[in-house]
């Protein structure tokens, strides 16, 4: 009888969760020449990253570099600092940014992860230090066929999300498919796509064109299974195991069998934060004190990496600026009395879209961020009121980029209007009733906004003025701001919108090579927090796009190199060397 029969098995790194981050610490390790074990409660792999748009950002990066893009050291560092006031003296941060171009270069060079730059996509705020480009990266599509029997254990895309079960990714992808009917270049795109996909549907039962955070972890669980990494599906971790003060290991039920883990190196968080823990939430999320908070993480996110650390004395970080990173949801039926959850994170800042709140009015401008557009709602909710606001476009904007769950031309309208997930009204006053808005406040917030959006310009929240405004809008819009329309023809169409998040920034407090820190302030021994377990390194600010798994997969690797004794940049040798095993 082996030792896995009897309950009772031994490996150098246990790895608790299986997104981005903690796939990357397992790589890191198992190149290093330990044995890795990664338990995923579920039974797909992937996590909250399988669903992401599969954006890093990480300043100074090689995909910049080689493309002629340098910034000095200083730069990134004073956009942080104007955007996160003391909490850019986080030692984290300095780590991150030491170590984020090393993590992505090791990557490739051992083969696991082709990366694509974002050489033109601009940080969120026009602050200090901001760029207008070469912080970002992502991953190339990949075909899911190269992963073989593991294909069937990846988390598929978003449903709501995606055509289908077809991811479209961000960028020129998306792009084609917003102008299928007006390019035939377009037009040839997407109807490729959309045959390769079908094929796939006919013979594999799910599509094997990956793209953004599909694709991400994808390549991620292949680097992982090829360097010896042991990859368990459906084995939750109950408890963590110590000794003297040490983890050294933890208890995993493995598809209904308890077994016993001896941990040699040390054990690592990476179970994608407390999105749907609704214990934690009552406590921490105060602005959603009225309303579920509909995060568009996956379910299984419960918070189970930090209620293991609290039963071995962990300190949790709760006081950041913001708990998690917000997001404007809407619900969509999913046919069985329950709701799924779509994130709005493109479609408010095309020309021919405005958002008001439960008064009929503006609040906010719509093509800044979606964690910005949340806190400007929060800010104009009376308190005691569910903070909720109404997106609403006109036939044109949405025939051409839909509206949510809404499809746009050539789908049918009738199922979301069926369902009731979507209000359409022949007049704004008509559509104003369909949702229990004023109707002549909603009259006139449009007449004003659409007497500006003519001439491009927004007076009251400039919209479009800023370059991250507008490489959200439409490059391809006829009018000077290309973010910027006025809603004109009818009918017109909305969809309310509510509280949600991408998910959590408070977690697990952590030093700078990722060991979880202890209520007396001291790291606990064999133990360490990444991705959204520990808490930000942002200080619940969001400064870019990618600011979640940039830094996740960063510490991923560090973490890796500490457990197997190699040196982490930026820190001394005692810190950055793993203790001798006891």
């Amino acid at each position: 009888m082996d030792s896995e029969t009897a309950g009772v098995t031994a490996c150098d790194v246990l790895i608790v969760g299986s997104g981005a981050a903690g796939l990357c610490a397992a790589i890191t390790a198992a190149k290093a020449g330990l044995e890795v074990i990664v338990a995923e409660k579920t039974g797909v792999f992937g996590g909250t990253s399988a669903w992401s748009g599969g954006w890093l950002w990480i300043p100074q990066n090689p995909q910049a570099i080689r493309a002629g893009i340098t910034e000095p050291d200083a730069k990134p560092r004073r956009y942080l600092r104007a955007l996160l006031g003391n909490r850019a003296n986080d030692p984290r941060l300095e780590t991150f940014l030491q170590n984020g171009p090393d993590m992505l270069r090791f990557l490739e060079e051992i083969g696991v992860m082709t990366w694509v730059d974002g050489n033109h996509v601009p940080d969120f705020y026009a602050h200090d230090g901001a760029a207008e480009g070469g912080r970002s990266v992502t991953t190339a599509a990949y075909d899911g066929r190269q992963l073989g029997p593991l294909m069937a254990r990846l988390r598929p895309p978003l449903d709501v999300v995606s055509l289908w079960g077809m991811g479209i990714g961000s960028g020129a992808d998306m792009a084609h498919f917003f102008n299928a009917t007006r390019s035939p270049s377009a037009l040839w795109h997407v109807t490729k796509r959309l045959a390769k996909h079908l094929y796939d549907l006919a013979r594999y039962r799910r599509s094997m064109q990956l793209v953004g955070g599909n694709a991400l972890v994808a390549q991620l669980l292949k680097g992982a299974a090829d360097s010896g990494v042991q990859l368990w599906h459906d084995s939750p971790v109950t408890r963590l195991r110590h000794d003297k003060g040490r983890i050294v290991g933890a208890s995993v039920i493995r598809q209904g069998t308890p077994i016993r883990i001896t941990a040699r190196k040390g054990v690592v968080l990476a179970t994608g934060g407390y999105p749907h823990d609704a214990l934690r939430q009552t406590h921490s999320f105060a602005h959603t004190d009225t309303i579920a908070h509909a995060s568009a993480a996956p379910k299984s996110n419960t918070g189970d990496g930090l209620r293991l650390a609290e039963t071995v004395g962990a300190a949790l970080d709760m006081s950041l600026a913001e708990p998690a990173a917000w997001a404007p949801v809407s619900r969509v039926p999913d046919g069985e009395g329950g709701f799924k959850t779509f994130p709005h994170l493109i479609d408010r800042a095309k020309p021919g879209f405005i958002a008001v709140d439960m008064r009929g009015q503006r609040f906010v401008n719509e093509a800044d961020s979606y964690h910005e557009f949340m806190k400007a709602l929060f800010a104009v909710t009376p308190k005691g009121c569910a903070p909720e606001a109404w997106l609403i476009c006109d036939h044109r904007a949405q025939r051409q980029f839909g509206i949510g769950w809404a499809k746009p031309f050539p789908f049918p309208l009738t199922r979301y209007l069926r369902s009731g997930y979507l209000k359409r009204g022949r007049r704004i006053t008509d559509l104003a009733a369909q949702c229990g808005l004023p109707p002549e406040a909603l009259a006139q917030t449009i007449a004003r906004f659409n007497d500006g959006a003519r001439e491009g310009h927004d007076p009251v929240f400039h919209r479009g003025a800023s370059l991250y405004n507008r490489v959200q809008g439409w490059a391809k819009h006829k009018g000077p701001n290309p973010t910027l329309g006025p809603l004109e023809r009818g009918p017109f169409y909305a969809v309310k919108l509510v509280p949600g998040s991408l998910g959590t920034f408070a977690g697990i407090k952590t030093t700078a090579d990722g060991q979880v820190l202890g209520q007396n302030g001291a790291p606990t021994p064999g133990l360490y927090a990444i991705g959204n377990d520990a808490a930000s390194i942002m200080g619940g600010h969001y400064p870019s796009g990618g600011i979640t798994l940039g830094p996740g997969m960063t510490f991923g690797y560090i973490v890796g190199r500490r457990v197997s004794g190699q040196p982490i940049k930026g820190l001394t040798p005692s810190l950055s060397h793993h203790t001798k095993d006891a």
